[in-house]
């Protein structure tokens, strides 16, 4: 079995980390996780893009040397990973040798071939883009769109890769691989860009008005154009790893799609006789009140603060359980707290402290075994194997939020059986058959709430810890065989109790 490579996109350190930064950093664990859970043989990838001209300035207006100011900022997206529970089992920099060296290597491969050449750019260039517009790029009016920036005309020297020359194969591979961009409605933006034709793409930018980037091995008085320089990134982390490339996935948001991850990178790696990858999920943005967070309408925010709030749990959860993956996502801290007090606080956590509780109360401590199991059982156990079936193909599917949505049904599904069955007035009862229900009752809440728990393993990899280890489990074999109902807790010893998602205090109530 080959190795599944995941990686995100790498992320430009000219600003701190926001919440689309953990998002997308989560949903790839989420993908990471599941697959190890699988048996694949995975490798994770993120990392930091350090070199262009917005870095150049950012440092400059700081008084810093550009990597001085690269290395602040890269420190905060790595010291993120581990505060989100994030597996990954690289982080690669833009800086780093290893990477420039790949870098130096492909761009002469190219450059011998042909591939690249010398020539005359004349046109409109975006600092804040870092990227050459054209005329289609305007609004109806004449006018740039406010996402450029300031916009100037400029004419100097360049190198050009020839993009336009492989524009057919793109659109005649992308016509044999229809799944090669999730979700699927995305690949046909991608196709409808290429109906227009491509332009050469511009690949360096002078040193006399840029500095900070990769020289051009064949002339250094150029340096690497961004894009050319941190796509990359996915390849030179692997480089020197055999079986590894090619990556599985690229993880990244809808903005980067077309044309640097769906127009450029298969062109580049095709044009250097490297093998592509398996596809590109382009994921949607989080709004809040429709329109996108940004620091600059205000509405942005730290997502390490609800972290430290709340806990890394409850965040993945929110993020993986409200977002369609492709799709857009509302977040307020309004629409958090609801998700966090019905399904994690009422559904989830009431249902770990009714289990322990009911178990140390009825049975000592000590999750009985089933005995003979009628309607009620039977009903909650065929639940379970439709639940757990379709759970692991929404999985492969990418329909995390709708796994999500079926397996809280089963959790609450749980909570109605404990109050079907009371084992609270069952204990109360002199009649041997009660007696006996009382304990199949309590073996059955209690595999439930294993079933649930191995299941969020992907999710809520601390949760389910927790959970595994107050009710006294220690996960062995397969995943998969770990969510086939049996009796593996029966004489487990439980915990007391577990205070798993504590309920947030009024804003009244908070201390000061």
């Amino acid at each position: 079995m080959g190795v599944f490579y995941i990686t995100t996109a790498i992320d430009y350190v000219n600003g701190s980390p926001h919440v689309g930064h953990a998002y997308e950093k989560v949903l790839t664990d989420v993908i990471a996780r599941f697959r190890r859970l699988m048996g694949d043989s995975v490798y994770f990838l993120t990392g930091t893009d350090e070199h262009g001209q917005k870095v150049q300035q950012s440092a400059r207006a700081r008084g810093v040397a550009p990597q001085q100011f690269a290395d602040e900022i890269s420190a905060q997206f790595r010291a993120m990973l581990p505060r989100l529970s994030i597996s990954n089992d690289d982080f690669i920099r833009t800086t780093e040798e290893r990477h420039k060296a790949v870098v130096r290597e492909l761009l002469q491969r190219l450059y011998d071939k042909g591939d690249i050449y010398r020539g005359e750019y004349r046109g409109f260039y975006s600092t804040r883009q870092e990227q050459f517009l054209l005329e289609r790029d305007r609004n109806p009016d004449g006018s740039w769109p406010e996402i450029y920036g300031e916009v100037a005309e400029i004419v100097e020297p360049n190198y050009f890769f020839r993009l336009r020359s492989y524009q057919g194969w793109l659109v005649e591979f992308l016509s044999k691989n229809e799944n090669f961009v999730f979700p699927r409605f995305r690949q046909k933006q991608v196709t409808e860009f290429l109906r227009e034709p491509l332009n050469d793409l511009c690949i360096s930018r002078p040193r006399e008005r840029l500095e900070w980037g990769i020289p051009l091995p064949f002339d250094p008085a150029f340096v690497t154009y961004v894009w050319f320089d941190a796509l990359v990134n996915y390849y030179s982390a692997v480089a020197d790893r055999p079986g590894v490339w090619p990556a599985a996935w690229h993880v990244i948001g809808k903005d980067i799609l077309v044309p640097p991850h769906a127009v450029y990178w298969p062109i580049m790696l095709h044009a250097a006789g490297i093998a592509l990858p398996g596809g590109v999920l382009a994921h949607g943005w989080w709004l809040t009140s429709g329109s996108k967070m940004s620091k600059s309408a205000g509405n942005a925010f730290d997502p390490l603060d609800l972290v430290d709030e709340f806990g890394a749990d409850a965040l993945r959860y929110f993020f993986i359980r409200e977002m369609n993956v492709g799709q857009d996502g509302d977040f307020s801290r309004e629409v958090f707290l609801s998700r966090y007090s019905s399904d994690l606080a009422n559904d989830l956590g009431n249902l770990v402290n009714r289990v322990l509780n009911m178990t140390n109360r009825f049975a000592g401590g000590a999750v009985p075994a089933a005995g003979a199991q009628a309607g009620a059982e039977l009903e909650l156990r065929g639940l379970w194997e439709a639940t757990g079936k379709e759970y692991v193909g929404l999985f492969e599917q990418f329909q995390f939020h709708t796994a999500l949505e079926r397996l809280f049904a089963f959790i609450r599904s749980i909570n109605g059986y404990v109050e079907k069955r009371a084992p609270w007035k069952l204990a109360k009862s002199a009649e041997p058959a009660d007696k006996a229900l009382l304990q199949t009752s309590l073996a059955v809440m209690a595999e439930a709430l294993r079933l649930a728990s191995v299941a969020l393993r992907p999710v809520m990899p601390g949760a389910a810890q927790r959970i595994d280890g107050v009710l006294g489990y220690r996960p062995a074999g397969s995943w998969l065989g770990e969510l086939a109902w049996g009796g593996l807790l029966a004489g487990a010893r439980v915990a007391p109790g577990l205070v798993l998602f504590p309920r947030p205090l009024p804003a009244a109530e908070k201390a000061p």
